[in-house]
């Protein structure tokens, strides 16, 4: 059994890929270090720190593991080596993951490859035990995952109103093919918590945030990996928000947030009243909404489900500085209406059938969207795009014309047919879909749809700074969407991953 003193200390280092280095003779170290061995004493608290997490690196040498044992034998045949940073000063060992590996592969062929770290889980474990963790998992940069530094900059423009300064969304290279409809399959070694890191990071690149000065982050998520513990203090962790205190502690308020697939949007205005609070300095707040969409096999109860889920994470920074997209209102309504529910302990949810459509979900959807739209007094031409919880590629387009919108309208951010339903992602997905392509002074309205059940509608308008920001962001929708390095695998090597790694007794 893992012992949570070692995994405590072992994700420390390995989480965040740090390392040191010696300002007196120059030398880098994969460890964190006290003192530098060869310049001695004198190098006692002149140590700094050297962050790998966001660079990349180059595959120098490997081999291929083709019979794991123990704990990595679900990982199936892999490949293994050593990748070096900053021209060979520093080397480390790492596996080399979201690969599917073909029988008489020739390691040497991925030598000299250029990679970059991804957390991912380290092996399987049972579920009773803790998830381990590590960015000791590396990923091709020439490929579906290209390399993108973190550039901070000093917030400059402070905006009347709060809004998005950033967002990041995160999506696998594997899909399984349906009738008319494709969806993203997570590797066997992602879960939430892995997705919502890689989206949170992608947020921080696209804002050019400083991660000392996010001092609230929210994570929503019905698939979290644990019944009792949080996915936002990994998220913190990892990610480095927040002032560093001594004993590994930071200066961040991380939470999780449950409802459904509104689990993330439904702090969205959370987020925004936090940035201009007159009391607190809280000048970035990060939400995310993370999830590995579960569904009972098909030819079993609640089976029909597995034809549209699918796993990714979005992520979103909210501030007063530097914003994107101005959030401009907000207006929220919620009923008992349990037409989709999971009990504890139960693998797979459950849903009410014909009673998830018009009671549930466009009953929420059409009275938000209306509710917003009163209070601003504003008619469906007033906007420019409408983004709604897209569980099928029906729902969204029903609700939007009885709405009066027009298809043009909605299109942008419908992409359920290319990624599946992504739960607490979503309709998150779709915004930034819309952002990705949007100019600046349109006005954009999200509504989001959580089962159990309720909605948030918002309106954002967005500002010229999307345009000066827009360049950062290499890992857009439309990049995971239409890349052509998409792995496709077959129904039963979907179920595979999607079970993830996990130890039977």
């Amino acid at each position: 059994m893992s012992s949570e003193p070692i995994e405590r200390r072992v994700s420390y280092i390995g989480d965040r890929l740090r390392g040191s280095y010696c300002p007196l003779c120059g030398r880098k170290y994969f460890s964190v270090r006290l003192y530098c061995p060869s310049c001695g004493r004198v190098s006692v608290g002149r140590m700094g720190c050297l962050d790998l997490f966001y660079e990349e690196g180059v595959l120098e040498v490997c081999t291929l593991i083709e019979e794991p044992t123990n704990r990595f034998r679900g990982l199936g045949p892999y490949v293994h080596g050593v990748v070096s940073f900053h021209g060979g000063a520093v080397r480390v060992p790492g596996r080399i993951t979201d690969l599917i590996v073909d029988a008489g592969i020739d390691p040497s062929s991925l030598e000299g490859r250029r990679v970059v770290p991804r957390l991912r889980r380290r092996y399987a474990v049972r579920p009773s035990e803790i998830v381990s963790t590590a960015s000791l998992a590396f990923t091709f940069s020439d490929e579906y995952y290209p390399h993108q530094p973190l550039k901070v900059e000093e917030p400059k423009v402070r905006s009347e109103r709060p809004g998005i300064a950033g967002y990041g969304v995160y999506t696998p290279r594997f899909r399984v093919k349906e009738p008319g409809l494709e969806r993203t399959v997570p590797f066997i070694d992602e879960d939430a918590i892995t997705a919502a890191v890689e989206a949170g990071k992608l947020a921080l690149i696209h804002a050019g945030v400083d991660p000392s000065l996010v001092k609230k982050v929210y994570v929503g998520s019905e698939s979290n990996p644990y019944a009792v513990k949080p996915i936002a203090s990994k998220v913190a962790q990892v990610l480095e928000l927040g002032v560093k205190l001594p004993g590994e502690l930071q200066e961040v308020d991380a939470i999780d947030t449950q409802f459904a697939c509104k689990a993330a949007t439904s702090m969205f205005k959370d987020a925004a009243a936090l940035t201009c609070y007159p009391f607190v300095e809280t000048p970035f707040v990060m939400v995310i909404g993370a999830d590995n969409a579960q569904a009972a096999p098909r030819g079993t109860p609640g089976g029909e489900l597995d034809f549209f889920v699918g796993f990714g994470a979005s992520a979103f920074i909210f501030s007063q500085y530097d914003v994107i997209a101005e959030l401009e209102s907000w207006y929220s309504c919620t009923s008992d209406t349990p037409d989709f529910w999971r009990r504890d302990t139960q693998p797979y949810p459950r849903h009410g059938g014909r009673f998830t459509g018009a009671p549930a979900y466009f009953k929420h959807v059409e009275k938000a969207a209306r509710g917003l739209m009163d209070k601003l007094r504003c008619k469906p031409s007033d906007f420019d795009y409408i983004v709604l919880h897209q569980p099928n590629e029906g729902f969204p387009l029903k609700a939007a014309r009885s709405l009066g919108f027009r298809e043009e309208q909605c299109l942008p951010g419908l992409r359920v047919a290319k990624f599946g339903n992504t739960y607490s992602s979503s309709s998150p997905l779709g915004l930034a879909a819309v952002l990705d392509e949007a100019k600046p002074h349109q006005r954009i309205l999200l509504v989001s749809y959580g089962s159990g059940a309720g909605s948030d509608a918002y309106s954002f308008i967005t500002t010229l700074l999307l345009l000066d920001k827009r360049g950062r962001q290499r890992f857009t929708v439309r990049w995971q969407a239409d890349n052509p390095f998409l792995t496709y695998v077959d129904y039963a090597t979907y179920r595979r991953f999607k079970a993830g790694l996990e130890l039977s007794y």
